[in-house]
């Protein structure tokens, strides 16, 4: 029996899924969890084989917590469930330590195939993503996102979806100097001058919700 943790903000999209899983007698959901926090909480107290992520979630989230999870438990299989579709964004998830990586619009039939090759030791990729990663790594060499770390990336994103600094920081539970900070850098790194260049190149890169 797989034991599974899904980790994702929306009680009706854990409700799904954890209706769908249980469908197949291999798998079985023993813990929950809306934050990133309750991730590392329930990891501490639960029995897990692999965990079930989405990409955007409250306080800790996306790289920065896959990259945590992996760090500490470094054999547990951690697949990603995500509404981006984004080469670079799963690149980037893979890089951090996820094993597989799948958007939401896949059927129950791709999903379940995806849980049970992970936790028996495979990866996965979203076939659709697996091509344009043939071209991902030339396109961020091109457009200078190689040069962002992990939470530069992140903040960039969020930047493009209109948050602001003070939205930013509630979001990823860090301070707002912090995210300054690091605004500073990535404006720096990719020679934007205002928040008009960062939206106009994530429309380009498609790299806004």
């Amino acid at each position: 029996m797989t034991r599974i943790m899904i980790a994702d903000d929306h009680t009706i999209m854990r409700n799904g899924l954890k209706q769908l899983i249980e469908f197949d007698s291999r798998l079985q959901v023993v813990a929950e969890a809306e934050n990133g926090g309750q991730v590392l909480e329930s990891l501490r107290s639960t029995e897990v084989d692999l965990v079930l992520l989405d990409m955007s979630m409250p306080g800790i989230s996306g790289e920065d917590l896959i990259a945590r999870i992996h760090g500490h438990y470094t054999r547990l299989p951690i697949l990603v469930l995500s509404m981006h579709n984004e080469a670079q964004i799963a690149q980037r998830a893979l890089r951090a330590g996820a094993s597989g990586y799948l958007t939401k619009d896949h059927d129950a039939e791709t999903l379940l195939a995806a849980i049970n090759k992970v936790a028996n030791g495979g990866r996965y990729l979203d076939p659709r993503i697996a091509e344009q990663l043939a071209f991902a790594n030339a396109e961020e060499r091109n457009s200078g996102l190689h040069s962002l770390s992990d939470r530069e990336f992140q903040i960039l994103r969020l930047l493009a979806d209109g948050l602001g600094v003070n939205q930013i920081a509630e979001h990823l539970s860090i301070s707002n100097k912090t995210v300054s900070t690091h605004k500073t850098r990535l404006m720096e790194k990719m020679g934007f001058s205002c928040n008009a260049d960062i939206i106009r190149f994530a429309l380009t890169e498609q790299l806004s919700r």
